[in-house]
């Protein structure tokens, strides 16, 4: 990493050469200014107020402004005439627990980064120093033509330091909180606690910039020359009167839905507001369990309408071949008698006709349906003739 600065940590009589390196990068996607016509980049040029001229930056100098709108010109020679001690040194000034600065006052924050082989024991003695103490050091140093407030606190094994506003540059909060009387009760500050339970902690690892993600893969995307902008969902903006325990409710079960926690049946605010969210976090999993075999054995209930409709035809088919059998049995049992008859007609005949006419019926029986209803046809007309 490159280092902006270059200087030393004054530790009352021990020098540390350092060199300052930035901690922090900006992961912005920046913009810039063109010609709606032609695509042209738009510049901003420095023009004189006075002569109307551009003026280039050689020509350019600081001045400071006056109420009553006159200008004094500042130098660079008057500015490095001044006493500034911190120029070139971070100075300790004094060693205070961490919880003692208000983080209202950081500001950016830097690396210190030992420079050269000779700081190495002195750096590592400061370090050292700052972990068994659990205190951080206030100190010193000056940075772009002004001397600032720092913080050095160990981050694993480097010195890291945080630029602190001066404290009569945090601003008094007057007129911010809210100016109407309000009391809180008991249940809703209960409430508050089991939402903030539940949410418990984050790995700050895993944040990103979901914004920054959209807004490359619509670069992307245009590049390409396919892009279709996606409608936001846009929530309502305040001013609406809500339920502020029902709020705090919906939250703790929603918190509790998206870790995959059960919802607490027997608590109040579950029993007082799980109408809505609390109710589908329950049918689901009952659904799942027991739901899903029952609706399987009652299936065939259901479609049981058209399974009976289907099987009716099968059944009504089925009893016109029965009838139809029936029939046909009954055609064979009528020439069955027929013959008979004749065979009782004969029996007063001759014994012995008779004999052999049962012995042929009995074996017209054994020959088959179809056989036995031609053979026993025949008999039938010649008796009718």
């Amino acid at each position: 990493m490159r280092s902006i600065w270059n200087g030393a940590i004054s530790f009352g009589l021990v020098s540390i050469p350092i060199k300052l390196v930035n901690a922090t990068e900006s992961h912005s996607i920046s913009f810039r200014q063109i010609h709606l016509a032609d695509g042209g980049r738009v510049r901003y040029r420095k023009v004189c107020e006075l002569d109307g001229e551009e003026v280039s930056g050689a020509e350019i100098g600081k001045g400071y402004e006056e109420a009553d709108g006159s200008v004094i010109p500042i130098t660079d020679e008057d500015l490095a005439q001044l006493p500034l001690a911190t120029a070139k040194t971070i100075e300790i000034m004094s060693f205070v627990p961490a919880d003692e600065i208000d983080p209202l006052q950081m500001d950016a924050a830097y690396y210190l980064a030992a420079n050269g082989a000779t700081a190495a024991k002195p750096y590592t003695l400061l370090r050292e120093a700052l972990k068994r103490s659990r205190k951080v050091a206030i100190a010193k140093f000056a940075l772009r033509g002004r001397e600032r407030l720092g913080m050095l606190r160990v981050v694993d094994d480097v010195i890291a330091m945080h630029g602190l506003l001066w404290p009569d540059e945090i601003r008094v909060p007057e007129g911010v909180a809210p100016d109407v009387e309000v009391t809180v009760r008991d249940a809703e500050l209960d409430l508050a606690d089991a939402l903030m339970a539940t949410l418990g902690e984050v790995e700050l690892a895993s944040l990103h910039d979901d914004y920054r993600d959209a807004v490359e893969a619509m670069i992307a995307a245009k590049a390409g020359g396919a892009f279709e902008p996606a409608e936001a969902t846009v929530e309502p903006a305040g001013g609406q009167v809500i339920d502020l325990m029902a709020a705090l409710e919906k939250s703790v079960r929603a918190a509790k839905a998206s870790r995959g926690e059960g919802g607490d049946r027997g608590s109040g605010e579950a029993a007082e507001g799980g109408a809505e969210s609390g109710a589908e976090a329950e049918v689901t999993p009952m659904r799942r369990r027991g739901g899903a075999g029952r609706k399987t054995s009652a299936a065939p209930k259901a479609v049981g309408g058209k399974k009976s409709t289907a099987a009716s035809a099968k059944k009504t088919a089925a009893a016109a071949k029965t009838t139809s059998k029936k029939k046909s049995t009954t055609a064979k049992s009528t020439t069955t008698k027929a013959g008979t008859g004749k065979a009782t007609a004969t029996r007063s005949g001759t014994t012995k006709s008779t004999a052999a006419k049962s012995t042929s019926a009995s074996s017209t029986k054994k020959a088959g349906t179809a056989a036995g209803a031609k053979k026993a046809a025949t008999p039938r007309k010649r008796a009718s003739a």
